[in-house]
């Protein structure tokens, strides 16, 4: 009670009511009209539900992809190693294109220098890289033949090929 008006409250986030005996109210503690709660955080939203189609991707494809190459390169016969890695000579594209394996490629990229364009675009600038920052990778590709093209792909991509 407070000097005659009978108020009380819901607890934490709750609202007062005034009980009305006869004179205007507003003012310390007097509402006028209940007010909303305040909201001073974005309410989290459902997670989306994953696609049943989504790809799953192999956590350190770059190391498996690594391992391949050192292997490959030193294997005695390559046609069983990639019988043993589970490399699809004959295949079919998710895009329902028949492709057969034609060769594996497996070559070093050291990058020594950098370039930047000039302000504007009329020309850049070359820079060699100090030895520290010289890059050293291996690339891997798999070289398919759908009937009239070559088809490069990844480790990545040879993964997703259906087995005929």
């Amino acid at each position: 009670m407070h000097r005659g008006h009978d108020h009380h409250d819901h607890g934490a986030g709750g609202h007062l009511h005034a009980h009305s005996h006869g004179h205007p109210h507003g003012g310390h503690n007097h509402l006028d009209t209940p007010r909303p709660t305040a909201q001073w955080q974005t309410p989290h939203l459902p997670e989306p539900p994953e696609e049943s189609d989504h790809a799953h991707v192999e956590p350190d494809l770059d190391l498996v992809e690594k391992a391949f190459v050192e292997g490959f390169s030193s294997a005695s016969d390559p046609t069983s190693f990639l019988r043993l890695a589970h490399v699809p000579f004959d295949a079919v594209t998710v895009e329902g294109v028949r492709v057969s394996l034609l060769r594996v490629e497996a070559d070093e990229v050291t990058d020594v220098g950098a370039v930047m364009p000039h302000l504007g675009g009329g020309g850049f600038r070359h820079d060699p890289l100090p030895a520290h920052m010289v890059s050293r990778r291996r690339r891997l590709r798999f070289v398919y033949f759908d009937g009239r093209a070559t088809v490069p792909m990844t480790l990545a991509e040879v993964r997703t090929l259906a087995q005929t």
